[in-house]
């Protein structure tokens, strides 16, 4: 007795919508299968069919796969999802029983099966058991740039596709941070995604496609397109943004001062990329810049770390020409940074009406403690042990200060080639508050190639192991350390803090 031998399985791409637009393969594979299936709503009608129509036989088995909902609104005991689960074991049962029967069972998908496609529910359930092509289309995507006529994506720039499903928080970062990108899935999303664009700063550059290669196309600048008037198959799209030649997108000049972290871009919010990315020109200390990608069309000009006013100036003088500023900082620009320096002189004629913005970043601080445990805890105070722009007994008034209220302290710039005593001298006064055993963690290039985190005691602490690229935080007499069981050593300090005595332990 012979065993029929199981069918094959096609995912066949068919593209955005004109029927054109069809690859040779799908064409072939429609033409080889005994069973043609598509997704389709409740009213029947389906879109890949459409695009197939002209390549469909008589003798063709056709399998209408009709989903249950099309929102999320059910009264499955499941809800929305366990709806759609039954639903899609259903209809791979029953391409299964054409498979089992030694059918070809070609599965519709318009654009590409694998990209948002229904299709790939039903490759996740049968693949496996049986013969599977999965034959790639043009996505709508590409479909939208083409009939757009702007480039995508070019040079060293990414692409962001996004649904339009995400909560309008998640849109607003994800598109603050994209270079260009694409939200798909608009119809009743289409509300949130133009506030996320606007909230982003990007919805002058925004453009919107409907229904791309199909009947009743439509493009435009999505700030001009009516809610009531976007239907399910539509997105918004952010082309590329080299040499953009968008005069009704363009901005006034300003000045952005951003914060890249302790390190690189693992450290940059969405807000900064975003800004770093629509910037005309970058300003900085030649180190900070170092840590920007570098993209087409922009104009970087690196300085010396102690040319900061001069730098502020410059920047702004370029604003006021029109152009697109990120002054870059390392770490948080308004702890110890530029967006001080760039607000005082933005404080002066001619400044005073260039818009500037600051941006926060990660600072050094808050690294170095994720690194080490929890040492900034409770209360804590951030000071520079530079003297370089205030003097000593400035500094020495507001450690004692400090450590006489027992506070955690976080202490920038301790020391440097030309500043080799101020470690010494800040751990001789703070021994006069704290117990020699007193928790510091000695943080080095955290994020970076070299990052060394350590955990030494205040009485050991020694000035020859610290330089500018060191952040020491100082324990309260609350601060706690545990060996935990992989050997690691890590610090805290707790929340509450007990009655009475400020320094009793």
């Amino acid at each position: 007795m012979s065993t029929r031998q199981a069918g094959r399985l096609y995912g066949v791409g068919l593209g955005p919508g004109d029927p054109s637009l069809m690859t040779l393969r799908a064409a072939q594979a429609v033409a080889e299968a005994d069973v043609v299936a598509y997704h389709c709503a409740r009213h029947g009608r389906s879109i890949a069919r459409s695009i197939v129509a002209a390549h469909l036989r008589p003798d063709h088995i056709e399998e209408r796969l009709m989903y249950p909902v099309t929102v999320e609104t059910t009264d499955h005991p499941g809800g929305y999802r366990g709806a759609l689960d039954d639903f899609y074991e259903d209809a791979a049962a029953r391409l299964a029983a054409h498979l089992d029967a030694g059918r070809t069972v070609a599965v519709l998908a318009e654009g590409d099966p694998l990209f948002y496609g229904s299709y790939q529910h039903m490759h996740k359930r049968l693949a496996h058991r049986y013969r599977t092509e999965v034959i790639p289309g043009v996505t709508s995507v590409s479909a939208a740039a083409a009939r757009l006529g702007e480039p995508l994506c070019e040079a060293e720039e990414t692409l962001t596709i996004i649904p339009g499903t995400l909560s309008e928080e998640e849109l607003t970062a994800r598109l603050a941070a994209a270079d260009s990108a694409v939200v798909m899935k608009l119809g009743r999303t289409f509300p949130d995604v133009r506030r996320a664009l606007e909230q982003a700063g990007r919805l002058a550059d925004a453009r919107y496609v409907e229904r791309a290669t199909m009947a009743g196309e439509r493009t435009g600048r999505l700030a001009d397109v009516d809610p009531e008037s976007v239907p399910y198959f539509s997105m918004a799209v952010l082309p590329s943004r080299i040499d953009e030649v968008r005069p009704d997108a363009r901005p006034r000049g300003e000045v952005a001062v951003v914060g890249t972290g302790p390190a690189g871009p693992l450290w940059l919010t969405p807000e900064t990329r975003g800004a770093l990315a629509a910037a005309d020109d970058l300003v900085g200390y030649t180190t900070y810049l170092d840590r920007v990608p570098v993209r087409a069309g922009q104009c970087r000009h690196g300085s010396d770390n102690k040319v900061e006013a001069e730098r502020a100036e410059f920047a702004l003088d370029l604003a006021r020409r029109g152009r697109r500023v990120a002054v870059v900082s390392g770490g948080d620009p308004g702890i110890f940074a530029m967006a001080t320096a760039v607000l005082e002189v933005a404080a002066r004629e001619p400044y005073r009406d260039v818009p500037v913005r600051v941006l926060p970043g990660l600072t050094a601080a808050n690294a170095a403690a994720a690194r080490a445990g929890a040492p900034l805890g409770h209360d804590y105070a951030v000071i520079s042990l530079s003297d370089r722009l205030k003097p000593w007994e400035v500094i020495a008034e507001r450690l004692t200060a400090a450590a006489g209220a027992d506070l955690v302290l976080a202490l920038y710039n301790p020391g440097s080639r030309s500043r080799t005593w101020q470690v010494a001298k800040a751990r001789e006064l703070l021994l006069g508050h704290r117990a020699p055993d007193t928790p510091v963690v000695v943080a080095r290039d955290v994020g970076g190639p070299e990052e060394n985190v350590r955990i030494v005691r205040l009485g050991g602490l020694d000035p020859e192991e610290v330089d500018m690229r060191t952040l020491l935080l100082v324990g309260s007499s609350q601060t706690r350390t545990v060996r935990r069981g992989t050997g690691e050593e890590v610090v805290w300090t707790p929340r509450t803090y007990p009655a009475g005595d400020p320094a009793a332990d």
